[in-house]
Parts: C-alpha cells; sequence; structure tokens
C-alpha cells in the first residue's frame, strides 16, 4: 500500500512542477521582434513577482479612451540590481516605456527600457531569453 501512495504523489509533484516550469517562456514565444512600442502613461499597478515583474499603465488612447498596458519586465532581483526598488514606480507616477508588442496584438509588451519624467533611464528587460539587442542592454 505504500508503494502505491509514493507514486501517487511523486506523479502528483512532478506534474506540479511541470506547471510551474511552463510559466517561464522565451521572448519568441510571447512577443514578437518586428513588433517595438513605445508606450507612455501611468503607472497604476507594479508586481514583483517572479519569473518576471509585471509594470500596468494607463495609456491615452483616442479620443477620450484609457488603455491598460501590461509591460513584463526583468525578474525582480534583476531589476533590485538595476536600480529599481520597491518604492520606484508608485501609482501615478509617470513613465516612459519602449519594448515590444505581445505576438497577438493585445495590450502587453515585453519592456525593454523605461524612463522617468526627469530623464532617469533604467533597462527593465529580461536577459537571456531571445528578445533583440538594441544597443541599450548592460554590458553593451
Amino acid at each position: 500500500m505504500s508503494i502505491k501512495y509514493s507514486v501517487i504523489l511523486s506523479g502528483l509533484i512532478l506534474s506540479s512542477g511541470s506547471q510551474v516550469s511552463l510559466a517561464h517562456h522565451a521572448f519568441s514565444a510571447e512577443f514578437d521582434a518586428a513588433r517595438p512600442i513605445e508606450l507612455s502613461g501611468v503607472v497604476t499597478k507594479t508586481e514583483w513577482i517572479n519569473p518576471h515583474s509585471w509594470i500596468t499603465i494607463e495609456v491615452a488612447g483616442e479620443g477620450d479612451s484609457q488603455e491598460i498596458w501590461e509591460i513584463e519586465a526583468g525578474a525582480p532581483n534583476s531589476m533590485f540590481r538595476r536600480g529599481f526598488n520597491r518604492n520606484s514606480l508608485p501609482t501615478g507616477t509617470e513613465i516612459r516605456v519602449t519594448g515590444y508588442q505581445a505576438r497577438d496584438g493585445g495590450q502587453r509588451a515585453n519592456g525593454r527600457n523605461l524612463t522617468f519624467p526627469d530623464g532617469t533611464t533604467l533597462f527593465m528587460g529580461s536577459s537571456n531569453t531571445g528578445a533583440p539587442e538594441d544597443g541599450t542592454d548592460p554590458g553593451q
């Protein structure tokens, strides 16, 4: 009977691990290097979660409409090493983001650089994911 439970437990552990590994993806699986994008907007939410941080911004659309964009960034630890901290992006902060739009044309992007109103620019891209290099990556 204990062998049966061991097999079931092992199966559960292995299947739960596969879901976690599927969450991390290569750049080209979700984003399109041929669709560079520049967005200016106001931060509405910041999520410092693994494997990628997410910044949600409200961007002025056509007329009086507002669009909500989700910007994928590097892992929290890499973002902190690049100069971000948990207080860098409070709700209401105006930012400009360059990056690459989602393949499906949705309002999601992989962020490359984030610029604050004072001109300070921080690299927010994910390294080693297949994202195109543009000369602004650290070490270039």
